[in-house]
């Protein structure tokens, strides 16, 4: 979810965004997930599938997901035909990431400002479900959508068949974790799936949720892997420590601009409770400065390395590390970041994560 300068050209936008794709498929990077939002010129991709259809046929062995489909927003019949198609389109290689969506204005625009969203979004996934394990005709009754094609149907020709996608029973599906202890978490272990911590958020908002995740997984008899927890940062490495900070701290740094804008959005939306190690503290206390501080990790390679790796002791063990999106205010230096934390980060990490195996 890169947040791009207001007036940047869109046509920029989302080509730089596409080249950060395929950079990462290049680099070995194993998943790649991109948001959307009707209604925000900064975070300006307005619908995740499309953005993945573009990429689909350029990427050659990343595992793409949607991250996430705001479900309220759609009909469930819609979302469940086109994640179908592009699961194929993808030979398999796709992720469904799902929310309720947390925007006021996307919220506000489709009508739904003031309704159930939680219920909105637990009966449109249970639709999608359920629409991709029946067969036509389908008669699926809600309290938001109904979907049916018995009255229309001509199953000798195909008419009224709605399409299921290629992984079966259905595409791995993950949700975002904002909330300390989320109770989502846990329901969504619960359910088969699996969490995505979101990068804005503390450490110690990290490590809560691994519990949460286990609290779920014991309830329906499920192991709780580490290997399918995955931890959203926000990292920038470069090659020496005066363009590290600059770049990720200075007053034309994009991780600034990024913050600033979430931090703004979250005060706005009685939500910097995220951004408190003590959740007694006024929000005029959260200052960028601090946010800052908590959540970007900055530096060299090896530096890099070493803050990862602490991140890991201190939140307990994960499976992936999820790179957070940036806008590339300097291209050059956006891409180097994800080149040397490919190439040199990760070797030293793996290495570290090696031994420790082998010592136990």
């Amino acid at each position: 979810m890169p947040i791009h300068p207001l007036g940047k050209d869109w046509r920029q936008c989302l080509h730089e965004d596409r080249a950060a794709f395929l950079l990462a498929d290049e680099l070995g990077f194993t998943e790649a997930y991109v948001g959307e939002h009707t209604t925000d010129a900064a975070e300006n991709i307005t619908h995740c599938i499309s953005f993945i259809a573009w990429i689909a046929a350029e990427t050659k062995q990343i595992k793409l997901g949607t991250g996430t489909v705001n479900l309220p927003n759609a009909h469930p019949a819609a979302v469940a035909a086109q994640v179908a198609m592009l699961d194929h389109m993808l030979d398999g290689r796709f992720i469904f990431g799902i929310s309720p969506g947390g925007l006021a204005t996307d919220a506000e625009a489709f009508g739904s400002l003031n309704a159930d969203r939680p219920a909105m979004f637990l009966e449109g996934i249970n639709q999608i479900l359920k629409i991709w394990e029946s067969e036509a005709p389908y008669n699926i009754k809600g309290d938001f959508w109904n979907i049916t094609t018995e009255t229309q149907m001509e199953l000798e020709i195909g008419q009224g068949i709605m399409p299921k996608p290629l992984q079966r029973p259905h595409p791995p599906i993950v949700v975002t974790a904002v909330a300390p202890f989320s109770k989502g978490v846990t329901e969504a272990a619960a359910r088969g799936w699996d969490p995505i911590s979101a990068n804005f958020l503390l450490k110690k908002w990290v490590k809560s949720h691994w519990p949460k995740y286990v609290e779920g997984c014991e309830r329906v008899g499920r192991r709780a892997d580490p290997a399918n927890w995955r931890v959203a940062k926000s990292v920038f490495v470069a090659d020496n420590l005066a363009t590290a900070k600059e770049y990720a701290f200075g007053p034309q740094s994009p991780y600034r601009y990024y913050y600033s804008q979430l931090l703004t959005k979250m005060k706005k939306h009685g939500r910097a409770n995220l951004f408190k190690v003590d959740q007694n503290m006024h929000d005029d206390e959260v200052t960028l400065d601090g946010v800052l501080e908590d959540c970007v990790i900055w530096g060299t390679p090896d530096k890099v390395a070493d803050d990862l790796l602490a991140l890991r002791d201190e939140v307990g063990d994960f499976g992936t590390l999820l790179y957070a999106g940036k806008d590339w205010t300097d291209v050059e230096l956006g891409r180097n970041s994800m080149i040397r934390l490919a190439e040199k980060t990760m070797p030293i990490i793996s290495a570290a994560i090696g031994n420790e195996t082998a010592a136990k």
